[in-house]
């Protein structure tokens, strides 16, 4: 549909960070509820570049399981990204849910497995990216319990199904081979993707971060790169066959990682 600025009405703040903030707005024409991510003129080149590439992709998408964008407005030298309206973000959800001395069940926790791997399946197929960025924050939930994928500013373009570039994306969900790329020729494929999500996977299972924090890169070396994987704990609360899942998810050897194809036969 048309959108002009002046039809946004700021219902709430969702968030800010350094590109600039994120309102919950009503569409008055429409009586659509969005997301508006306003990009401050300012923010570096750097920074525009990842935004920019967060559009293309979201707009690219047509996949149920990734975040609609509507499209994107300027106002007075800013960028105004219009995008559907999602509940809450799986780093907050969890916690809440923990908080109260629950836990997810493993029908739910597959259902959330089922919807990531689809969407990250998605983008490698039809648009020959790899989301480079996975993590429960990235990872929303509407109030229809809907579960979508967002963030795509680090996206990495595949050239023969490799991606090149080491910097970018979050530190403690980074594969072994994307922090020590000597094994691999400094490239890396969708399986750093299934690291990431095993991990993700992992700390919305138990309710915590699986690897103490680090305080040098040295630490991180060791602990992903050069120590056993983390494991779903047996303590009776998950099966054998999805404590398996997430083991395959996290195998350090990225050439015995499953890729999308064979994670989702266990959802057939």
């Amino acid at each position: 549909f048309d959108c002009d600025a002046t039809d946004l009405q700021i219902i709430s703040e969702l968030g800010r960070g350094a590109f600039g903030v994120v309102h919950k707005v009503c569409h008055r024409p429409s009586g659509v509820i969005m997301a508006v991510k306003r990009i401050r003129a300012n923010v570096s080149s750097k920074d525009q570049k990842y935004l920019l590439q967060d559009l293309d992709v979201s707009m690219a998408s047509d996949s149920p399981y990734t975040v609609k964008v509507y499209g994107a407005l300027f106002k007075e030298g800013d960028v105004w990204i219009c995008m559907e309206s999602m509940e809450e973000s799986f780093d907050k959800f969890y916690v809440k849910v923990f908080k109260q001395s629950k836990r997810f069940n493993e029908a739910i926790l597959c259902y959330f497995a089922n919807c990531v791997i689809k969407a990250l399946s998605y983008l490698h197929n039809k648009l020959k990216v790899i989301h480079r960025d996975v993590k429960p924050s990235n990872i929303l939930l509407d109030l229809n319990g809907l579960v979508k994928l967002c963030d795509f500013g680090i996206s990495g373009q595949l050239v023969n199904s490799i991606a090149k570039t080491r910097e970018a994306g979050c530190k403690p969900y980074m594969a072994p081979e994307r922090i020590n790329p000597t094994n691999t020729g400094g490239g890396y494929d969708i399986r750093s993707d299934v690291w990431s999500f095993g991990i993700t996977m992992l700390e919305i299972s138990t309710g915590k971060f699986p690897y103490a924090k680090w305080r040098t890169p040295f630490e991180q070396l060791k602990q992903v790169v050069m120590d056993d994987p983390p494991r779903l704990p047996d303590d009776g609360n998950f099966s054998t066959e999805y404590r398996d899942f997430i083991g395959q998810c996290l195998q350090k050897d990225v050439h015995k990682r499953l890729k999308y194809d064979k994670l989702l036969v266990g959802f057939a």
